[in-house]
């Protein structure tokens, strides 16, 4: 994957919705990077970076997890 399609954003915007979470305080940069990762901010918002290498339907469903993770939530 080269790019985060904006069908993709919506999704996982769909996603951090069902969590609870305020949808500006979530980034999503549009390249893809190896390995994706999701982390906070200085500023206090959610990076989630889509995996380049991963299926995206598969990194979509661990992401509840790596969001649970970054906030420091088990």
């Amino acid at each position: 994957m080269q790019v985060v399609s904006f069908a993709q954003i919506s999704r996982i915007l769909e996603l951090t919705d069902s969590l609870g979470l305020n949808r500006e305080w979530v980034e999503i940069p549009l390249s893809p990077k190896r390995p994706g990762l999701v982390r906070r901010l200085g500023n206090g918002k959610l990076e989630i970076i889509v995996d380049a290498d991963q299926p995206f339907d598969e990194w979509l469903r661990s992401l509840p997890r790596q969001i649970q993770s970054a906030q420091g939530t088990p």
